[in-house]
């Protein structure tokens, strides 16, 4: 099962999606739950929605306009160096995951602009795997960690290089640069997270090519680790890092542009599309 969080006829909502389109499920249960968080906090494996996958769809994908999955997420806690490749390239040998976070306001939809920074001229793309909370928690034992999970989906995490240094707060949270979608799909249709291809293209050209075995650090792992340090809630995401093939590492350096079109795909959940814009200047003349 896969489900979207979108606008339709200016109004928020989420819903089941289909071939051919989109089983609304904010207006069947606006007093139940008005968004996918709160839908995910008192029925963590969605059993209550799957009746509804049998269904006419009420929308059609090309009338709605994504939001990002989780779009109000109590948190968004983010894995770095996180995959073989890419430790080779920054030339990273810590041991111990390294986290940073994101803000609800730094991420779109499926669709949707991600905005470059006015003030960076190092935007670079990251495409990742993230992972949903369903069933929350704290010390959640690895073995168990699965369990607490309600889906998986695609996300671009771009980057300010020029803005990330010895931490990575400062690059990674301008607004709408990161892309979060185009839907979530639930963890009983992904048994094993850890065997998934996972491939990034910016503007057609294959950037990023690899897959999800290839992370030193396991989804079960990341959530026991985090876990231990903060309770997980219903809607937060893990965000588990990128392969390596950064623009940043290559030679010469790639970087996304205005007019460029960033994709994300990962196998047996979707593909993730978005258009690079430019960020208009926040300077303005004074006129005496």
């Amino acid at each position: 099962m896969k489900l979207a969080s979108y606008i339709h006829r200016n109004t928020r909502s989420y819903g089941i999606v289909l071939n051919d389109g989109v089983v609304d499920l904010g207006s069947r249960l606006t007093f139940l739950a008005p968004d996918l968080k709160t839908l995910l906090s008192f029925d963590p494996h969605l059993e209550c929605v799957r009746p509804f996958c049998e269904k006419a769809p009420d929308i059609a994908l090309n009338d709605l306009t994504f939001l990002p999955v989780i779009d109000n997420p109590e948190k968004i806690i983010c894995v770095g160096m996180n995959y073989a490749d890419k430790r080779q390239e920054f030339d990273q040998h810590d041991p111990a995951p390294t986290l940073f976070v994101r803000f609800a306001d730094s991420q779109v939809g499926h669709n949707t602009p991600v905005i470059k920074p006015y003030f960076s001229k190092e935007f670079d793309y990251e495409g990742e795997l993230a992972v949903v909370i369903g069933t929350g928690g704290e010390n959640i034992l690895r073995g168990e960690a699965l369990n607490h999970v309600a889906g998986y989906s695609c996300y671009m995490d771009g980057s300010a290089r020029d803005w990330q240094h010895s931490w990575f707060t400062a690059g990674k949270n301008w607004r709408h640069t990161g892309a979060f979608g185009p839907w979530m799909t639930t963890a009983d249709e992904i048994p094993d997270p850890q065997q998934l291809a996972i491939r990034t293209r910016l503007n057609g050209r294959l950037v990023q090519d690899d897959n999800t075995s290839s992370m030193v650090h396991q989804v079960a792992e990341l959530i026991e680790y985090i876990s231990t340090f903060t309770r997980l809630s219903a809607g937060d995401v893990i965000i588990t890092g990128s392969p390596g093939g950064v623009g940043k590492k290559r030679n010469p350096p790639l970087f996304m542009n205005d007019g460029d079109c960033i994709e994300v795909e990962i196998e047996h959940i979707g593909l993730l599309s978005n258009i690079v814009h430019s960020a208009p200047s926040p300077l303005k003349t004074c006129h005496l």
